[in-house]
């Protein structure tokens, strides 16, 4: 009798083990995608003010289209890498973020335009926008790092691969081929 409530007590403690476990998996992929779609919103948020921007400076840059389309292009091809994966999406942000630096580098050769209220409150929002995606990003790859280390460490590998829990890609920007420009203090 003793051996059966034995056996019956190690099994719920088992079934008991196996719940939490099963459950912190499953906090840890919510938290993932959660971290996801923050990076989403933010995103969304810049793609809606560059259209702003882009109309507010294309009176002032009438020479200067060339530009204006290739942010407009980036910002479309942004927009579609968002079902591609997160790889995909963040090759296309950072050929997005180095579109509008260009843009913000032109806008510089404008007096008019570089007093005007409306760019100045543009490019702050944009700047902020960029700031939250920096902390949205970073957030997320933290979050998938902690999901990836749970599925692939015992003993919630196991229920992982029950379950059919997989890794999750992160959010890296691919390093930006840029110039550093040559500083003369002469």
């Amino acid at each position: 009798m003793i051996a059966v409530i034995v056996i019956i007590g190690i099994l719920v403690l088992l079934g008991v083990v196996f719940a939490v476990l099963y459950n912190r998996l499953v906090g840890r992929r919510n938290q993932v995608d959660n971290a996801w779609s923050q990076i989403d919103v933010q995103l969304k948020r810049r793609y809606d003010l560059i259209p702003n921007l882009v109309e507010t400076v294309k009176d002032y840059m009438q020479y200067e289209q060339e530009t204006l389309t290739k942010v407009t292009e980036a910002r479309s091809a942004a927009m579609q890498a968002g079902s591609a994966g997160p790889q995909a999406q963040a090759k296309a942000e950072n050929m997005l973020s180095d579109t509008l630096k260009s843009l913000f580098a032109v806008v510089e050769n404008y007096p008019d335009l570089k007093a005007n209220q409306n760019v100045l409150s543009l490019q702050e929002e944009l700047t902020a926008t960029e700031n939250k995606i920096a902390f949205a990003r970073q957030f997320y790859n933290d979050s998938v790092l902690t999901y990836n280390n749970a599925i692939q460490m015992l003993p919630t590998n196991i229920i992982a691969g029950m379950f059919n829990f997989t890794a999750r890609e992160f959010f890296d920007a691919p390093e930006a081929e840029t110039v550093v420009p040559k500083v003369d203090l002469r």
